[in-house]
């Protein structure tokens, strides 16, 4: 991704220097990572707000209130579990043809799921069919942002120069933000424009199907990036084993110690936006445009918090950052649910802002801190396995954890407990983890 001389004469401002051409790039691969990674999570959102408001009825009509609800967070839950899955294929691939290829097949397969789940009929044409066949749609969506996330962080951090890792990293942090506010968006949007029986009939779905154009703008930015000089440096190396069995062999316990790291974070985002929204539209009646229009400034919060977190991470390094992050959301964990059940609007935004804050605090270093964990040859896999497993025990179970601990105790502050708890053992994962700020990438070992 060189720029010619025509365009370097045009700029006018020193970017025909060899520094210049290299801010150049990495502002390209930081807009592929950014766009492509909202997109995939765009699509994957839409399937959260969807689930919370309108699929218990459209799908699982037979059921009661909680029965809904629950089956809907399952049908969710099952994305996250079949993300292992796609971390390990995508991976394999990843490791060994390289970043590009991965992320183009992960953003294909996220925008035909997508697509295919807005033109899903329903229960009461399908009948049992249509939750079985929505069942697999997700699969196919978990299946493919396992490999997005992953193949994203890979591509800034194998170009980016060491001692601004952390600020690149930042750009593929607000891809997942800014997917999640356009979803939240469009979905107010369609609640406001339409009645209550035209959203459950056919409005739900104007956001899936919106989803096939996005892919294609996609699709011609991820085409246009070159793959990373890590990769390209290491091709034609001789390897004896898969890359997996790798993993699980040599670098099993960096594995493990990331994914109860992030698996906080996972859970801190779910349970504030996914649970937190049906929890408060369906049993402290809240109006589902009102909580939807608080979830953006917090949105915006977390952003502002990534920014400055990842940045912070490059001086001040990426575990202090992360230290403070998890401490503020496991304190933050115990009020969130209290505040919410005050019923009260400022105090509920309130809620929703510190979380998102606090979730934007860990957030930020993620990016640089996972791939400077990991070689070369097997980052792409262990990168994908630890932040996949940590959606797994955190995005997947979380939400339905609450769901029961809420129906056993009539109240949600019991799963605040359980927030915090996920925060200890973030902690006790970070305390293991080493400090890997400024890492030549290719030392790691």
């Amino acid at each position: 991704m060189e720029l010619d001389s025509g365009t370097a004469d045009r700029q006018g401002d020193g970017m025909d220097s060899p520094d210049g051409q290299k801010a150049t790039r990495m502002g390209q691969v930081a807009a592929a990572a950014l766009v492509g990674t909202a997109i995939e999570y765009y699509d994957f959102f839409i399937y959260g707000a969807a689930a919370a408001l309108v699929f218990g009825d459209v799908f699982f009509p037979e059921l009661g209130t909680a029965g809904r609800l629950l089956a809907s967070l399952s049908v969710y839950a099952v994305a996250f579990v079949a993300r292992p899955v796609g971390a390990v294929l995508f991976g394999h691939f990843g490791d060994r043809l390289g970043r590009k290829a991965p992320l183009v097949a992960s953003l294909s397969l996220m925008g035909f799921a997508t697509v295919g789940v807005g033109l899903l009929p329903g229960f009461a044409v399908w009948g049992w069919w249509a939750p079985a066949v929505l069942v697999l749609l997700r699969i196919c969506q978990g299946v493919g942002l396992a490999g997005e996330w992953t193949g994203a962080a890979l591509l800034i951090a194998e170009h980016s120069p060491a001692e601004q890792r952390g600020r690149y990293g930042a750009f593929l942090q607000l891809g997942p933000m800014i997917g999640f506010m356009l979803a939240q968006g469009v979905f107010l949007a369609f609640t406001f424009l339409l009645d209550e029986r035209a959203f459950l009939e056919w409005g739900w779905r104007l956001p899936f199907l919106a989803s096939s154009v996005m892919v294609l703008v996609g699709l011609f930015v991820r085409l246009r990036i070159a793959e990373t000089p890590l990769f390209t440096a290491q091709t034609g190396q001789v390897r004896k084993q898969p890359p997996a069995v790798e993993v699980l062999r040599s670098h099993w316990r960096s594995v493990l110690l990331g994914c109860g790291l992030i698996a906080g974070g996972f859970a801190a985002f779910y349970l504030t936006t996914t649970y937190a929204l049906a929890y408060a539209t369906k049993w402290l009646d809240v109006p589902s445009t009102v909580f939807l229009s608080m979830l953006l400034p917090s949105a915006l919060a977390a952003i502002a918090a990534t920014l400055v977190s990842a940045r912070r991470s490059d001086a001040s390094g990426r575990r202090r950052m992360l230290l403070v992050a998890v401490v503020a959301g496991s304190a933050w964990a115990l009020v969130f649910f209290p505040l919410l059940e005050t019923g009260r609007w400022p105090l509920i935004l309130l809620a929703l802002t510190g979380a998102m804050t606090a979730f934007g605090c860990g957030a930020g270093p993620v990016a640089s801190y996972l791939p400077e964990l990991f070689p070369t040859r097997v980052r792409y896999t262990a990168v994908a396995l630890t932040y996949n497993l940590g959606g797994v025990v955190g995005g997947a179970l979380s939400p339905l954890v609450a769901a029961k601990l809420t129906d056993a105790y009539g109240s949600a502050a019991p799963v605040g407990w359980y927030w915090a708890a996920l925060g200890v053992l973030a902690l006790a994962c970070l305390w293991k983890l080493p400090e890997t700020t400024g890492a030549d990438l290719t030392s790691v070992r």
